[in-house]
């Protein structure tokens, strides 16, 4: 075999090698990453109690408590241009309270919401709110 022959095919290789590895360094820097988890816990708590996300990211309440929970936003602590969240779909606070045997989240069940406005959002849980069962999530 003529030695350029094996330049050639070793250059081969090593371009569709180079090549077949640019395409992967594209998908890593673009992977999703998970939703930010908030535990309710016995301790009538959200932990983290402040959770902090970019803007467009989930936030996922997780129940780890023997009870259930909601996660209510306060009407006047979402940012205007914001949605209102809260379990069970309702699309007020009032709405919430009012139905709130529909929106609790079972013993390990979990609730999910994504942030697509900047600013600080307050919510708590309806059944514990007078227990200091609070948090905030600030979106940046």
């Amino acid at each position: 075999m003529p030695s350029g022959s094996c330049d050639r095919r070793s250059f081969v290789r090593l371009g569709g090698a180079a090549l077949s590895a640019v395409p992967t360094v594209g998908c890593l820097r673009r992977r999703p990453t998970a939703a930010r988890r908030v535990t309710m816990t016995d301790a009538f708590a959200f932990d983290p109690r402040t959770a902090t996300v970019g803007a467009g990211r989930t936030v996922r309440w997780e129940n780890e408590s023997d009870v259930g929970h909601t996660v209510t936003a306060y009407g006047d602590a979402v940012p205007s241009d914001a949605r209102y969240f809260a379990s069970g779909g309702f699309d007020s606070e009032r709405a919430a309270r009012a139905g709130v045997t529909e929106g609790l989240v079972p013993p390990g069940g979990e609730y999910e919401h994504a942030f697509e406005e900047p600013g600080t959002y307050g919510y708590f849980c309806i059944p514990h709110e007078s227990s200091g069962m609070v948090g905030t999530v600030r979106v940046e």
